[in-house]
Parts: structure tokens; sequence; C-alpha cells
């Protein structure tokens, strides 16, 4: 069951969603079914022409593996080429109860550009807190701009069945907690090539 935009703002009103941003005006962002979130001013580049392969088995081909870039001016765009996959951020922050979820979800005025703000990762776990990293490609064959503080993608809320025994603030292999900046993977400290390391080293 999907929150209505007068669940959202109970929701807010109770604490269970807290949704912070510079300016505090998130809150005119709310539609019937969800809330808009914008883009922020940081943006992570993968630096592919000094990297043959990305493995997460090998953990110093993470390093060094983006670059990290600001756009400080409101009226500069980052120009997303096509093709190209690039990490942005929300500037909002969001922080969850341990009973609810959220979606995160691509605008369609975007989507007809061509650009897709999500890969994969659009599920935000119960007691999540943190900016939300974007999984930023352009699919179209013309270049986007897009600019800081543009509404980019939205959130929808779900509530789950009771409240999570192990929310993902008290999970000991929270990557992602208390993120501010686009997060690049961190696939290589999953407890599995941990293993697959500890094995090899041994």
């Amino acid at each position: 069951m999907i929150l209505s935009d007068r669940d959202i703002k109970k929701s807010i009103k109770d604490g269970r969603i807290v949704v912070t941003s510079p300016e505090q005006d998130h809150e005119q962002n709310i539609h019937a079914s969800s809330m808009d979130l914008r883009l922020g001013k940081w943006f992570k580049v993968y630096e592919h022409s000094k990297f043959p392969v990305l493995d997460p088995l090998k953990m110093r081909t993470f390093e060094g593996l983006t670059k990290l870039v600001e756009i400080t001016n409101v009226n500069e765009p980052f120009i997303v080429h096509p093709g190209d996959f690039v990490l942005g951020v929300t500037m909002e922050k969001v922080k969850l109860g341990d009973d609810l979820v959220a979606r995160v979800e691509g605008r369609s005025s975007l989507g007809r550009l061509g650009i897709i703000v999500h890969s994969t990762a659009g599920f935000i776990d119960a007691g999540f807190e943190g900016t939300i990293t974007l999984e930023i490609t352009n699919i179209n064959r013309m270049p986007v701009a897009l600019y800081p503080g543009m509404r980019v993608c939205q959130l929808a809320f779900e509530p789950m069945s009771s409240a999570a025994d192990v929310p993902y603030n008290k999970k000991g292999s929270s990557k992602y907690q208390g993120q501010e900046l686009p997060a690049e993977s961190r696939l290589n400290s999953d407890p599995e090539f941990v293993k697959m390391r500890e094995a090899e080293a041994a």
C-alpha cells in the first residue's frame, strides 16, 4: 500500500519520515502518491580510462575509481553524454522509520529525454538515513544537461507489515548509512568477497 499525500504529510509530522534540505521547502514537492527529490551539486564520474576492469574480489580495483565533481554555479549544468554512467546525489536527506520503506522512481519528463536515474538500486530500507545516490545513465543519442536543484526523482513510501527487528541503521553490514556524497559501490566489502579474499590470502 503506497502512502497518499495526506499520509506522507502525517508521517513527516509524526517523525516516521524525516526529509531535510537546505531551504527546508521540500513539502511543496509532495504529490498525490509520491514526493519529488531534487538533484544535488555533487557527482562522481568513473575514471574508466584508468581501469581495465572492476573486480569486487580485488579491492585495489575500487581505489581511485571515481572523480568527484562539484557544480558550484546554480546556472551551470552537468552534461550527461550518450552512454555515460555517473553517480549523482539528492539535495535532500531522507530518514525512514523502522516500519516504512521507500522506492526511488524516475520522473517521466526526464525519462522522455533518455535519462535513467537508477539502474537497479531503487529500494530504500526501513531505518535508512542519508542522501540518495542516483545511478544516472543517458540512453539518448544526444547529451542532456542536468541542473542542481531540479526535481530529478520521486519517492513512493510503503508501510511494512510490522516494524523491522533489524532496521538498516542497526544492521552491522550497512554500507551506505549516513551518506552525503554520491557513494560508489562497496560491493567488495560484502561478506562473500571478504571470505574469498581471506581464503585466497591463506
